[in-house]
This record gives C-alpha cells, structure tokens and sequence, in this order.
C-alpha cells in the first residue's frame, strides 16, 4: 500500500491532463476484474452444487444483550453469500472513490485502488478455494473467521461453530435459515 502511495505521489497529474485519462482507465479495469473475479467465484459455487449442512451461531451485536442467532444453510449459499458480500464491497468501494475523484478532485485513490482490490480479491477466501484449488480447512473451513478489525484486533469473535454454542441456539430458538 505505502509503495502504491508513493507511486501515485510521483505522477505528475496537473502538469499532463492525459495522466489523469489513464488512471482512470485503470481504475475501472481493475474494478472490472474484481468483479469478474467474483463472478467467476459464484459460477463454480454454483457448478460444484456442494449441499453440505452448515450450522453455526452468528455472533451477537457487541451491543446486545441477546444471544447469538443459530443459521442453518449450505455450503453452496454461505459462499454465494460471501461472494454477494465481497461484489457489494466493491460496488461501495467504487462509489466511494467516485465521489473522491470526481466531487472532491482527488486523483491518488484512483492509482491506489487500481492495484489494491485486485490483489485483495485475489487473496480472499472464496478465491482461495474457487480459484487456486485449495482445500476448505483450516481457516479456509466454513463459517469463515472474521478478519481482523483495525489495528490488527479481532472483531467480536466469529461465528460458533462448537456443539455446544449451537445447542443452546437451538435451545432459545433463534433459528435462521439461508435460502
């Protein structure tokens, strides 16, 4: 990321015009392609059909009292969900960008977010397993663990997946089903 900043600091925006033609092409190449990315993903969830039961307890709000909701799914519509995740990410992300470069007038997200979505897209768990073949364990096994929140702090946990947490979801009957 620094060595992006620090390229986008070099480029000489106000003194060529052209430049400004050109990152903007490759800003939305690079959105592209993460999007093609993700729907690459969900084209072969869905060829692999993989029905596996998928239970676990959602985490609660850190904010709330209640326990956490026990969800019951697939693994073929937790990982489209992951991936329908992952696509609105982007699609937020190019808003935000948008609104910088073309309200605010700022170019250097332009050259910084042409080069870090792909590599993050590429590097997430869905493409880890759909598109470099690897297997589904470890932190790579469903539910997916939540990544860390800013400064490297985990974020209230991640779901349950223990007996133990899933019974007591069923016990105070807050079952969710994914359709």
């Amino acid at each position: 990321m620094f060595g992006a900043m620090q390229v986008a600091k070099r480029i000489p925006f106000d003194d060529n015009p052209e430049y400004i033609t050109y990152a903007r092409i490759a800003y939305v190449s690079a959105q592209v392609i993460c999007l093609l990315i993700n729907y690459y993903c969900s084209f072969r969830v869905k060829k692999a059909n993989d029905l596996t039961v998928l239970k676990y307890v959602e985490p609660k709000s850190p904010m709330s009292q209640e326990p956490g909701e026990l969800v019951t799914t697939t693994h073929r519509d937790y990982d489209l969900n992951e991936i329908s995740k992952a696509t609105r990410g982007v699609l937020m992300g190019t808003i935000m960008v948008a609104v910088m470069h073309l309200y605010m007038g700022y170019t250097n997200p332009l050259v910084i977010q042409s080069i870090l979505p792909i590599k993050n897209a590429l590097e997430s768990k869905h493409a880890l397993i759909w598109i470099w073949g690897k297997p589904a364990t470890g932190d790579l096994k469903r539910p997916f663990k939540a990544a860390p929140g800013m400064f490297g702090m985990a974020s209230q946990g991640g779901p349950q997946t223990d007996k133990k947490a899933i019974a007591e979801a069923e016990k105070a009957g807050g079952n969710k089903k994914d359709e």
